[in-house]
């Protein structure tokens, strides 16, 4: 058994899939892995399933009929994980642009140092982004100066979607009533969390570009975070987080 559970979104991520899986229990601290799959055409459960029979008591897999978002893929996992007994559950992408040796920095952070949630930060030291064009470099880095300015969170990295949480932190906030789906779900738990009074951490991480498979981001899912945002920021005005 472990305190630790690392939940993986997945759609269509054939070629990622085993290797991510198999980087995450390589590493030195043993690690669970729940895989959250919406229904991937290319047959990524399949791969899973076949790979449970490797890893019966670590690797775990939660099916869903459709593709309806990161975010409520995150909050199945979240309450799966609720259900069980894991103190510390992290986020992280299958595509390897989160690095599987910097899980132990963000499960330190937590377990040994003092932080509620520590977040695997490109733009804490600098700008540590490897292989993305310049237009997107400018985007991400341009929208988390926004959240800061319009949130007052302390966070460089608000978007980043490689982070840990203490199991307090998942209990306290409401998981039924998280709004936003896409970019900006990485905002609101942050936001969530930051206006619960919990402790937010930046480890210094470098993010690197997928190499396989493709990338799921759109017009529609900046479109939420821009605007999402100021909702956000609106809403606590008047209501308790």
């Amino acid at each position: 058994m472990t305190d630790a559970l690392v939940i993986i979104p997945t759609y269509n991520e054939i070629e990622n899939v085993e290797l991510i899986i198999r980087a995450v229990f390589s590493q030195q601290k043993t690690f669970h892995v729940l895989v959250v799959d919406d229904n991937s055409p290319d047959q990524t459960a399949e791969k899973v399933k076949g790979l449970q029979h490797e890893f019966s008591e670590q690797l775990f897999l939660l099916e869903r009929d459709k593709k309806n978002g990161l975010g409520m893929a995150y909050i199945a996992g979240f309450k799966w994980a609720l259900e069980k007994t894991y103190d510390y559950i992290f986020e992280m992408d299958a595509d390897f642009s989160h690095n599987p040796n910097d899980l132990i920095k963000l499960y330190n952070a937590c377990a040994n140092d003092g932080a509620d949630v520590s977040v695997g930060s490109r733009y804490v030291k600098g700008i540590t982004v490897v292989n993305w064009p310049i237009a997107r470099i400018i985007l991400s880095y341009g929208a988390s100066r926004y959240v800061r300015l319009i949130t007052r969170m302390k966070v460089k990295d608000s978007t980043a979607g490689f982070v840990c949480y203490k199991r307090i932190v998942l209990e306290t906030i409401n998981l039924s009533k998280i709004e936003f789906v896409g970019y900006a779900f990485q905002i609101e738990m942050k936001f969530k969390a930051y206006k619960k009074g919990f402790k937010i951490v930046e480890i210094p991480v470098i993010f690197k570009d997928r190499i396989r498979g493709k990338s799921k981001m759109s017009g529609s899912i900046i479109s939420e975070a821009i605007f999402g945002v100021i909702s956000l920021k609106f809403k606590s005005l008047f209501a308790k987080q």
